[in-house]
């Protein structure tokens, strides 16, 4: 029984995790531009959801590419040719990112098979296995445009208080709602706090992310809350000074917080439930 429930929590993270390459291309974008609506080789996105949830490569891609060669349109002309000839604005080449598609399922089963792991099947471990993909969608986006969207950001902060309040209707909860409210108010404003103090160094994006991962932590405790954000900010300072030491980026040089944030909030939640376990 354990050991399926570690399997299917794997398979659901590969299954979501398929999901995140294609709203990842699709969010990361500067603030003052409006999400993408078309693939890079320009074709409108299609499917489920408007086209939000599907494969990596749009419907007409995925068709380009399973061609043999020689068949099908010609790829448009351009008077710049990546190696063997191939045009920059090839669809193959500019959607089509093998290592890309395959990174966000690993990381999604992985994390998602090793909170059943250690959770077991305790009525949270649904709310943790619901926001496994949209954590490894918002890493994505962080560290690609330094952004976390309000559209994840803001429905995830409502979304874990009330899912939370569910598990704790059920039996065999290993947490409390009230102390995951409150510890959603207390990283939020904690954040704030940071980002007012120093503009440059914490954004609103984080701040927002704050009240949804404050909520996670805070169902198993105060401890669990301040072992993940102190896990949060050792790995970002490290990965900083490692910028620095490395010559690649200076003190003041902006990385994006949100991925360790997350990781912080992965590993809060890992030892809490373990904590938790009789």
């Amino acid at each position: 029984m354990f050991v399926t429930l570690i399997a299917v929590a794997a398979l659901w993270g590969a299954a979501t995790g398929l999901l995140v390459p294609r709203a990842a291309y699709r969010l990361s974008v500067e603030p003052e531009e409006s999400w993408r609506d078309t693939c890079g080789a320009g074709h409108a996105w299609t499917g489920p959801a408007r086209g939000w949830l599907g494969a990596p490569a749009c419907a007409a891609c995925a068709a380009c590419a399973t061609q043999p060669s020689g068949s099908g349109p010609a790829a448009p002309a351009s008077s710049e040719s990546g190696p063997g000839g191939a045009p920059p604005s090839s669809p193959r080449r500019r959607t089509l990112r093998p290592r890309t598609a395959l990174t966000a399922p690993v990381l999604t089963a992985l994390a998602c098979a090793a909170l059943a792991a250690v959770a077991g099947p305790r009525p949270e471990l649904a709310v943790w296995l619901l926001l496994a993909p949209f954590g490894v969608l918002l890493a994505t986006v962080d560290v690609r445009v330094h952004r976390l969207p309000d559209p994840l950001t803001l429905p995830l902060a409502a979304a874990v208080p009330l899912l939370l309040s569910g598990a704790e209707l059920l039996p065999y909860d290993a947490g409390s709602w009230f102390h995951a409210l409150l510890g959603g108010v207390a990283l939020g404003t904690g954040y704030l706090v940071l980002f007012l103090i120093r503009p440059s160094g914490m954004g609103l994006g984080d701040v927002k992310l704050a009240l949804c991962v404050g909520a996670a932590l805070g169902w198993y405790g105060w401890g669990v809350l301040f072992v993940g954000t102190f896990a949060a900010f050792f790995a970002g300072s490290l990965y900083g000074l490692g910028l620095v030491v490395l010559r690649r980026g200076s003190r003041k040089s902006a990385i994006p917080f949100g991925p360790f944030m997350i990781g912080g909030a992965l590993v809060g939640l890992l030892l809490g439930a373990l904590s938790a376990s009789p």
